[in-house]
């Protein structure tokens, strides 16, 4: 199936991409953006309480480079406020930048692998770019079996794999 031969040739082109990644363990912070979320929380617990509300939250994550929508900071405080109280603590915080930045991590992680593919800088996987990566990696694909896999992730049905497909297709296949 087609599925399968995407996750193990994308897997082999991911996997290259990683080797650049800093090491700050599979989920963990570096120092530095463990300091840089304690200033971020500081700087926004206003009133010195060692807590944050949904308002101080949002401007927080915005410091920190999110975009948060006023439900998405409402359901985080909800899953994350154990004791009900409608404000979050520093550990709290740091628990939900830790998942929130090993998120963003994983999107870099799957743009870079896409740009491996893309190596004409058009924005899409051809047909073409796909082949030459297979060939690369060493996978004795048939162009059919190429074809399908561009089918499976494409869309739009423009014959090739943009960012935004790509990264459905490497959410769907469980490689981040």
């Amino acid at each position: 199936m087609a599925t399968g031969l995407t996750a193990q040739t994308y897997r082999k082109a991911v996997t290259t991409a990683r080797r650049d990644k800093k090491a700050a363990g599979p989920k963990g912070l570096t120092e530095e953006q463990k300091q840089e979320i304690r200033e971020a929380f500081d700087l926004f617990d206003t009133d010195g309480s060692g807590t944050i509300d949904a308002k101080e939250l949002k401007v927080a994550m915005r410091a920190l480079g999110f975009e948060p929508k006023k439900e998405e900071i409402k359901k985080m405080i909800a899953d994350i406020d154990k004791d009900g109280s409608g404000t979050i603590d520093f550990d709290e915080f740091l628990q939900m930048m830790t998942s929130k930045m090993g998120e963003r991590d994983s999107r870099e992680e799957i743009m870079k692998a896409f740009r491996l593919f893309d190596d004409d800088e058009t924005g899409k996987i051809s047909f073409k770019n796909l082949k030459r990566v297979a060939k690369e990696l060493g996978e004795n694909i048939t162009d059919e079996e190429l074809q399908e896999m561009i089918d499976e992730a494409d869309r739009d049905g423009d014959g090739e794999v943009n960012e935004e497909e790509f990264f459905r297709i490497m959410r769907k296949t469980n490689l981040f």
